[in-house]
């Protein structure tokens, strides 16, 4: 084997997030449509929490419908993914646009927005979201490109396995970390090696400490803000097996020690937001005894109405992280098995069925 590689790139969380410039103020004249495509991006990012951030490419389209009060806004935006994963705490606006010959992505999206006074509020998008270029058409510009698998190819996982596996043996980890969720994975022929994988993938860490004999796949994860997590990329030979994992770890956002006899927080993970305890009893608690905290976004907008976006109310765009293991895969399906899309909004909540109990 060609040997292991962990690159840590930064440690530092003040390094890693850039202050997010303010939002334009929203208003009805047809001057007013970056500002609504801008406030629109940001709600589309806080709202995508699996995959990559998006950017905007271009807006096709502003219509301005007034009624009483204010009017509403039906815009038609092109956006580009990046390659800032969702755990990355960078701005998606300081992202860097997937190349086209690494397999871009695009979605194309239909947002309405409502205005009322200064009250500018997302209330629906629904986005298609493809490669931009097809296998067929990128293997006639480039045939010698890697193709995009799907997320679920099974010779892709053994890969992405065998690298989460290869990773918790890195001992400077003080504790192990698990699958958060499958990026993408591409494949590629090597005429000197056959089949190559190439796939790129996200970590949580647990509170399994490294080095203990507790099988890392039971661990349970940190708390999104108290947890390291990691990005990597990894390289696989079907013929001899795994060549190479590079990551980036990003710190948590919550640096705040734990006091004396404190125990961490358990946090209840959940996909897709919906309320996060499963079973019939009492909510789990935490080491302490105190009720254990729910990972993931609270209902948006200040008055507790999840079905709405509003811009004077919503923080700037954050770095929550939401748990989404690939076993736990519960986000909308695309027709690209091999792309995570931007999921329609607002979405019902996903009721939990009995195979969501461990």
């Amino acid at each position: 084997m060609k040997g292991f590689h962990i690159v840590v790139l930064l440690s530092s969380a003040v390094l890693l997030v850039s202050a997010a410039p303010a939002l334009e103020l929203v208003t009805c004249s047809k001057e007013s449509g970056a500002a609504a495509a801008r406030l629109t991006m940001h709600r589309i990012n806080e709202n995508h929490g699996h995959g990559y951030k998006f950017r905007l490419q271009e807006i096709q389209g502003n219509k301005v419908e007034t009624v009483d009060g204010g009017c509403n806004l039906e815009l038609q935006l092109n956006l580009l993914e990046t390659v800032c994963h969702v755990i990355n705490p960078k701005h998606f606006e300081d992202c860097e646009i997937r190349r086209e010959s690494a397999r871009a992505v695009m979605a194309n999206c239909t947002i309405k927005m409502s205005v009322r006074n200064t009250d500018a509020n997302v209330t629906k998008y629904e986005c298609d979201t493809r490669q931009v270029k097809t296998n067929r058409e990128m293997v006639r510009i480039c045939p010698d490109c890697p193709t995009l698998h799907p997320l679920n190819s099974t010779e892709g996982l053994k890969s992405v396995n065998e690298a989460v596996s290869k990773f918790n043996q890195n001992t400077t980890n003080q504790h192990y970390y698990i699958l958060k969720e499958v990026g993408r994975i591409k494949v590629g022929y090597i005429p000197s090696v056959g089949m190559a994988y190439y796939a790129e993938f996200a970590l949580v860490e647990t509170h399994c400490p490294t080095g203990s004999r507790i099988n890392p796949e039971a661990c349970k994860p940190l708390c999104p803000d108290r947890a390291h997590h990691a990005f990597c990329k990894s390289t696989y030979f079907r013929s001899t097996g795994l060549q190479s994992v590079e990551c980036e770890f990003y710190p948590p956002s919550n640096t705040t020690a734990l006091g004396p006899g404190e125990q961490e927080p358990i946090c209840r993970h959940h996909v897709g937001g919906h309320p996060p305890h499963v079973g019939n009893g009492p909510p789990p608690s935490g080491g302490n005894g105190q009720p254990s905290r729910p990972c993931g976004p609270r209902p948006h907008g200040g008055d507790g109405h999840p079905d709405q976006e509003k811009q004077h109310h919503r923080p700037p765009f954050g770095s929550k992280h939401h748990f989404h293991a690939f076993h736990h895969f519960r986000h909308c399906r695309g027709s690209d098995p091999a792309l995570h899309p931007i999921c329609p909004w607002p979405r019902p909540w996903h009721r939990p069925s009995p195979r969501d109990k461990d």
